[in-house]
């Protein structure tokens, strides 16, 4: 992007001086919010690290759980098995924002447990029971989970383009400007330092 040509004016001088001004605030505001987005998206990858921690430690339980279950009844049996109703099973999302970026906190809503019991087998084991609640644990964690999931992937969006504009600003705009301005104030010089010579001689005849 260059700047547009200007007449060597005292008022073209003040014109560039306000535009200086006006574009080194947004570079900083610029600068301001990708360092907040950036602390933000630091404190997101670090919840999403250690909750995909815990779930890959409930997983590792969950899939003995189902290994114990499968010994006992079989996998055809197990299929079968009365799996826990998903009726009054919901999910509760709450938004805030951070420098424009809209950041959802996602969490499982579960009914009361009496209201969502499983039906009972017909050959009921604690393998088969333990194994259902272990897949069940798990359900929450991913809720969490796939709410900082949409998080990073917004956050880290708004700042590229966050980032591209302030280096835009930085390495671009401001350097035109700076150059518009040392031309202008060097060409004003020069004209005042010829109507002074002219004064002189003038003065001198």
């Amino acid at each position: 992007m260059s700047l547009p040509q200007r007449s060597p004016t005292r008022a073209a001088l003040l014109e560039l001086a306000e535009e200086q001004r006006v574009v080194a605030e947004a570079y900083e505001f610029l600068d301001e919010k990708r360092l907040l987005l950036a602390a933000e998206l630091l404190r997101q990858l670090e919840l999403y690290e250690t909750l995909l921690e815990e779930i890959e430690s409930f997983t590792r339980s969950a899939r003995q759980q189902l290994v114990a279950a499968v010994q006992r009844h079989g996998l055809q049996e197990l299929s079968i098995y009365p799996a826990a109703p998903l009726e009054g099973v919901g999910v509760e999302v709450q938004q805030r924002n951070v420098m424009g970026v809209t950041l959802l906190d996602s969490r499982l809503v579960l009914p009361d447990a009496g209201s969502r019991a499983p039906p009972l087998a017909s050959q009921p084991s604690p393998e088969a029971e333990q194994c259902r609640t272990a897949f069940a644990s798990l359900l929450p964690r991913l809720t969490t989970l796939a709410g900082i999931s949409g998080n990073l992937y917004r956050l880290l969006a708004e700042y590229r383009r966050t980032e591209r504009r302030a280096r835009a600003l930085e390495n671009v705009i401001l350097p035109e400007i700076e150059q518009a301005l040392a031309q202008v104030s060097g060409y004003l010089e020069e004209m005042d330092l010829e109507d002074a010579i002219r004064v002189r001689l003038k003065a001198g005849r």
